[in-house]
């Protein structure tokens, strides 16, 4: 039984599933801290192509964590990301980055480290996370867990059209961005160390056919109903 005088909210889910304006918008109504633990996985990825790590090598990649600050500084627009002291919250959303964060975490040693410093930002409660493992490895007992879906396709397009027209030239077409989500997906689903699935307790919510408002108006009621 947890202890906490404020619960932890937590938001998992596939990429594209809209985790993290779910997570901002909780966090808002319900006066929570916004703790996206992408962008943890993201900043040590940025590191890692600094130092022209090779992402499929486990024990570099651990090496490089631990000798690592990855610092997340809640902001009224989103987080400051702080890498060994320096913002680098526009970086971490390039593409390059994005998908190297994506072979970074499939390592099972680097997400037993990044799940440390995910506790210690969030055990004192009061915070929405949103990661793709919060209710099954990172807070297990949090007090209310969401896991926001969507098909695949609806979450490649929602993803090209937030991407932008600069963007999608580098991405060739909705096409590609949808066959990278599938391949996103196939990883995180199938890597040994905390695939991605539901927690066993979690209230699994598909935006599939959802509007924006009716996705919010609905994980508010998910939120009200577990706090009570």
């Amino acid at each position: 039984m947890s202890l906490r005088a404020r619960p932890v909210i937590a938001i998992d889910g596939p990429a594209g599933a809209g985790k993290s304006t779910l997570a901002s918008h909780l966090a808002r109504r319900f006066g929570f801290l916004n703790l996206e633990t992408g962008a943890m996985y993201r900043a040590l990825a940025l590191k890692a192509l600094e130092h022209e790590l090779g992402l499929d090598e486990e024990e570099p990649l651990l090496i490089l964590a631990e000798t690592t600050s990855i610092r997340l500084e809640p902001q009224s627009d989103g987080n400051q990301v702080l890498l060994d002291g320096v913002d680098v919250s526009t970086r971490l959303r390039h593409p390059d980055v994005t998908a190297a964060a994506s072979r970074v975490s499939v390592h099972p040693r680097v997400r037993v480290w990044m799940v440390e410093q995910q506790r210690s930002l969030g055990e004192s409660g009061g915070v929405v996370m949103e990661g793709r493992d919060i209710g099954t490895a990172v807070f297990p007992d949090a007090e209310v867990k969401i896991f926001l879906d969507a098909d695949p396709e609806v979450r490649g397009d929602r993803r090209f059209q937030q991407n932008g027209t600069a963007q999608a030239a580098e991405s060739a077409s909705k096409e590609a961005v949808v066959r990278e989500m599938r391949e996103r997906d196939e990883r995180d689903r199938n890597r040994a160390q905390s695939p991605l699935r539901p927690a066993h307790d979690a209230v699994v919510l598909d935006s599939t056919a959802l509007t924006l408002e009716e996705v919010l108006a609905q994980a508010e009621e998910i939120v009200r109903s577990r706090m009570e």
